[in-house]
């Protein structure tokens, strides 16, 4: 597990019924290739993000495979259509088995 792993996300506290709106997600994390060796030789283990989802009360909004080639500190930005007020749930998963997540509330009026 990352134990610097920082998500983050930005979401609009209102919206209209049926508004697209954009949400924004980082995570702060190394990233490590599980190639390269610390001081004593051992090889570091393998810690990447290789999947990121979103839900909205439950329904996914967006699931995202994530490739071993992708930077660190992983961003998304993406648009979602929101009905009804409701939490957003953002969720990382890491090669370790770590699972980070992280919420924001939105209020459809």
């Amino acid at each position: 597990m990352a134990d610097d792993a920082k998500p983050r996300v930005r979401v609009p506290k209102t919206a209209s019924a049926g508004e697209i709106v954009t949400i924004k997600s980082l995570i702060s994390h190394k990233m490590e290739s599980g190639q390269r060796k610390n001081a004593d030789g051992t090889l570091i283990p393998r810690s990447i993000i290789n999947r990121f989802t979103c839900d909205l009360n439950g329904v996914n909004v967006i699931d995202i495979a994530i490739d071993p080639a992708v930077s660190t500190n992983p961003y998304f930005e993406f648009d979602a259509r929101v009905d009804a007020s409701g939490t957003f749930t953002f969720t990382w998963y890491d090669d370790d088995g770590s699972v980070y997540t992280d919420t924001a509330e939105i209020t459809v009026g």
